[in-house]
């Protein structure tokens, strides 16, 4: 199936997704290649917000943009695993028997799958600017990001 596919059904059924991807046997080659698409969508959705911000500043565009690509591109992929292995500890001191795949796996499928909802927040901080709106969709996307992650730690289990 299409991963674009899969994200919209992860939003209505991340069990079923994950299941799914779980069957497709250990690919670490997949993994990492959600988690470099995710984090190009994450530095991809800054740019509105980058551009807004050299317009009415005068700054240079390409300076900032330089620096969410060292951070989005190059730093957060390796945060990511980190994350991933104390995601994985938390889950075994609560008594999850899956391994440190599965927990790669779920951590880099909800963040790729909630990067619509990053996008929309980029946009929005763009076009509208920091505000009450911004929050609002940075909430939604912490409420997407957090519903599939945990349905995809519980699949795991399964």
């Amino acid at each position: 199936m299409a991963v674009t596919r899969d994200i919209v059904e992860a939003h209505v059924h991340p069990r079923r997704v994950m299941a799914r991807l779980l069957a497709m046997g250990l690919r670490e080659d997949r993994a990492i290649a959600m988690l470099m698409g995710s984090c190009l969508l994450l530095f991809m959705s800054q740019w509105p917000y980058r551009a807004r911000q050299a317009h009415e500043t005068g700054g240079i565009l390409t300076d900032t943009i330089q620096h969410d690509a060292v951070g989005l591109i190059f730093v957060l992929p390796l945060l990511a695993y980190g994350l991933a292995a104390l995601l994985r500890l938390v889950t075994r001191a609560i008594g999850a028997k899956a391994d440190y795949y599965s927990a790669r796996l779920a951590l880099f499928w909800a963040l790729l799958a909630s990067t619509p909802a990053v996008v929309l927040a980029g946009m929005t901080k763009g076009f509208i600017g920091p505000g009450p709106a911004h929050t609002a969709v940075g909430a939604l996307w912490l409420v997407i990001f957090l519903w599939i992650l945990i349905n995809s730690l519980i699949e795991a289990e399964q």
